[in-house]
C-alpha cells in the first residue's frame, strides 16, 4: 500500500523526496477522477454541439480595466494560504509526520504567508493592468457547454464533497454525535452516492440557469462519471482507505502480512485471537462478523480472493514485523479487495456507455442506462463489503443498497419513458 506519494517514490525510484507526504494517494486519484471525467465530458459536449443539440449563449465582458481591490484581495489570499499551510507544512519541523493534523490545525508559517500573498496580489496587478486600456471596451463573447466543463467539474467537486460528507455521516450518527467538528473537517469519510446526489442536484440547477438541455447534458456526463469512479476506486485499493469487503475464510495472516491457506479450525482460532479488529460499524459479538470462505483459482493472484492491505493509510489490523515507520499494520485476516473489483467492473462498463453513446438515439436513455449499471454493480459488491447497516429495518440493508436499489429503478424508469414517448431524438 501507497499511503501517499512519498511511498511510490521512495519504493519505485528509491528517492526520499518528503514534500511527497503532502499528496495523499486517494487524493491524487481522486484528482485524476475530476480529470479524465472532465476530458470524456468535453468531448461528448463537442460531439453534440456538432450535431446541433446545443445553443451558445452570449457573455458581455470589459476588458482593458485596472485591477480591482477585490481582486487582489483575493489572490493575496490565496497566496497566503498556500505559504502558511502548504509551505509551512515543508518548513515546519515534525508537520511533515502528520501532514493532515497539521493542514487541518490552526498551525502555520505566518512570514511565508504574508510573503506570498504579497507577491500573488503583485502578479496579479502586474498581469490586469498589463493590458489596461486608456478605454476599456465591451465585448459580447459566445459560450457553448463544452466552455463551462471547468465550472461543472469545481460544481461537482465542491457539492459532491459536501455530499459525500454529510451521507457519511447520516451513514455513521453515533460517530458523528460524539465529534461533530471532527467529522466534518476530515479528509476521511466519504460516501460516494451522497456525492453523486447533491453534486447533480448542483448541477442540475447549473444546467437550467445557463439554458442547457439537461437529459443531453445528463447522456453526455454518464460515461465520464463511470469512468472517474473507476479511476477513484483505484486510490481507495492503492491506499487502504478502509474501503475494503468482509473477511475471507480460506486464508490467515503471517506476522508479515501474507497470505496463509488456512483451514476452518485455523481460521476460527485467528478470528477469536483477531476479533477486536473487526468491532466496527455495529459489530458488537464475534458471531457478527461477516465472512466467506472463497478458494482461490490458479489462474488468478491470490489476492485478487483476499489481502491484507499493509501499511494501509487508516493504520488499520496488526503492528508488521520488521517495520518501523507510521504505516506499519496490515489486516490480520484477508478480506475481498472489493475497490479493485469496482474498477474492473466500472472500467468495463465505462466502454460499454462510450460504445453506445452513438448508436442510442433517444435522449436520456444513456443516462438511464448508467443509473442502471450503477444501481446493479454497487448493489452487488455491498454483499462482500464492509459498511454500516440499518438494524432497525426488516431486512437490514446498508445505506448504499437502498440507494442503489432507487438508482437502477430510476434508470429502468427513464430508459422505458424516454424511449417510448421519444419526446426528443438525436
Amino acid at each position: 500500500m501507497y499511503p501517499n506519494l512519498y511511498y511510490v517514490f521512495k519504493d519505485w525510484f528509491g528517492v526520499d523526496w518528503t514534500f511527497l507526504k503532502l499528496l495523499n494517494t486517494f487524493g491524487f486519484f481522486v484528482a485524476m477522477a475530476f480529470i479524465a471525467a472532465a476530458w470524456i465530458l468535453t468531448l461528448e459536449l463537442k460531439r453534440k454541439q456538432q450535431l446541433g443539440f446545443f445553443v451558445h449563449t452570449d457573455k458581455k465582458i470589459v476588458i482593458g480595466e485596472p485591477a480591482s481591490a477585490a481582486d487582489l484581495f483575493a489572490n493575496f489570499i490565496l497566496g497566503f494560504i498556500f505559504g502558511y499551510k502548504i509551505i509551512g507544512v515543508l518548513v515546519t519541523e515534525g508537520a511533515l509526520n502528520n501532514p493532515q493534523e497539521f493542514l487541518l490545525s490552526s498551525k502555520g508559517n505566518l512570514g511565508l504567508g504574508i510573503l506570498l500573498g504579497v507577491a500573488a496580489a503583485a502578479y496579479k496587478f502586474y498581469e490586469v493592468n498589463k493590458q489596461k486600456l486608456e478605454k476599456p471596451e465591451e465585448r459580447i463573447v459566445r459560450i457553448w457547454p463544452h466552455d463551462r466543463v471547468g465550472d461543472l467539474v469545481v460544481y461537482a467537486a465542491l457539492f459532491g464533497f459536501l455530499g459525500a460528507k454529510i451521507f457519511h455521516n447520516l451513514e455513521n450518527w453515533d460517530e458523528f454525535v460524539k465529534a461533530p467538528i471532527a467529522s466534518l473537517i476530515s479528509f476521511s469519510g466519504l460516501t460516494f452516492y451522497g456525492g453523486l446526489i447533491c453534486a447533480a442536484i448542483a448541477i442540475s440547477f447549473y444546467a437550467k440557469k445557463h439554458k442547457i438541455p439537461f437529459f443531453h447534458l445528463a447522456d453526455a456526463v454518464a460515461p465520464a462519471l463511470m469512468l472517474a469512479y473507476a479511476v477513484g476506486r483505484i486510490g481507495c485499493q492503492i491506499a487502504g482507505d478502509g474501503d475494503w469487503g468482509v473477511i475471507n475464510s480460506a486464508f490467515v495472516t503471517d506476522g508479515n502480512g501474507h497470505l496463509v491457506a488456512a483451514s476452518a479450525q485455523q481460521f476460527n482460532d485467528a478470528l477469536i485471537m483477531h476479533h477486536a479488529s473487526f468491532f466496527e460499524d455495529g459489530v458488537k459479538h464475534i458471531s457478527q462478523i461477516h465472512h466467506l470462505t472463497v478458494q482461490p483459482v490458479s489462474w488468478l493472484p491470490q489476492w485478487f480472493f483476499g489481502y491484507t492491505y499493509p501499511h494501509n493509510v487508516i493504520n488499520a489490523g496488526m503492528p508488521l514485523l520488521n517495520c518501523k515507520g507510521e504505516y506499519c499494520n496490515a489486516l490480520p485476516l484477508a478480506v475481498f479487495p472489493t475497490p479493485f473489483y469496482e474498477t474492473v467492473v466500472s472500467g468495463i462498463f465505462f466502454f460499454v456507455l462510450f460504445s453506445l453513446r452513438k448508436r442510442i438515439k433517444t435522449v436520456g436513455t444513456i443516462f438511464g442506462i448508467y443509473l442502471m449499471l450503477n444501481g446493479f454493480e454497487r448493489f452487488w459488491v455491498e454483499k462482500i463489503r464492509v459498511n454500516t447497516v440499518y438494524s432497525n429495518l426488516p431486512f437490514q440493508p446498508t445505506q448504499a443498497e437502498i440507494i442503489s436499489t432507487l438508482l437502477f429503478i430510476a434508470g429502468l424508469v427513464i430508459v422505458v419513458v424516454s424511449r417510448r414517448k421519444k419526446l426528443v431524438v438525436e
